[in-house]
């Protein structure tokens, strides 16, 4: 899983980039569509790649815009719709089971792939930094895997796990190094605004 980033990190770098540039063109066809009302094509991945992209408030303006001509009458608006339901809710559990219950369509799997894969890494993330223990039902749920697989997922990156109690304990992140460089720059301009008030 978290180790895994590793080796798929180039990858998902890579997959960034065309989804940033899968945005500008969706958001390019939506100007220019005739009327000012692109596809339902268009508007689905739109609103998958907000979400993608954690731009919620770009996301409700197409809602807003749009929700009773386009996203009704279109299955698979509803199931995007129902995706940033779960993500505005904080509904972890939620997010993955809308994700997986609906067959998505070639164009939005792979924007729906990386939000679920984006939304576990934010889970562990949030874990990490929440948490002392949790129980191992839990954990799985937030990160939306078996609890065998969370648990074998998270021993391989130093966390507890305790088959006793079945609690897992996170492993604190370490915190970001501290930088001298910004205090330099403050001092340079707090001498920079004494020199100027002295001249």
């Amino acid at each position: 899983m978290l180790l895994e980033l590793g080796i798929i990190m180039p990858t998902a770098v890579i997959m960034e980039e065309n989804f940033d540039k899968l945005l500008e063109q969706c958001e390019a066809q939506e100007l220019e569509a005739p009327g000012g009302i692109a596809t339902p094509q268009v508007y689905a991945q739109l609103l998958a790649l907000y979400l993608l992209h954690n731009d919620i408030e770009a996301y409700r303006e197409i809602l807003k815009c749009f929700f009773t001509c386009c996203i009704q009458a279109n299955p698979e608006l509803t199931a995007i719709w129902a995706v940033g339901q779960r993500i505005w809710q904080r509904d972890f559990p939620g997010i993955y089971t809308a994700i997986a219950a609906y067959q998505w369509t070639e164009n939005i799997l792979p924007v729906m792939e990386a939000l679920r894969e984006s939304t576990r890494q934010r889970a562990y993330s949030l874990v990490a930094q929440a948490y002392t223990s949790i129980t191992a039902e839990d954990f799985a749920a937030f990160v939306g895997y078996t609890v065998e697989e969370a648990v074998k997922g998270v021993v391989s990156q130093g966390w507890q796990a305790d088959p006793a109690t079945r609690m897992v304990m996170p492993k604190k992140p370490d915190p970001p190094p501290v930088s001298l460089v910004p205090n330099e720059q403050q001092l340079a301009r707090l001498t920079d605004y004494v020199a100027f008030l002295e001249n």
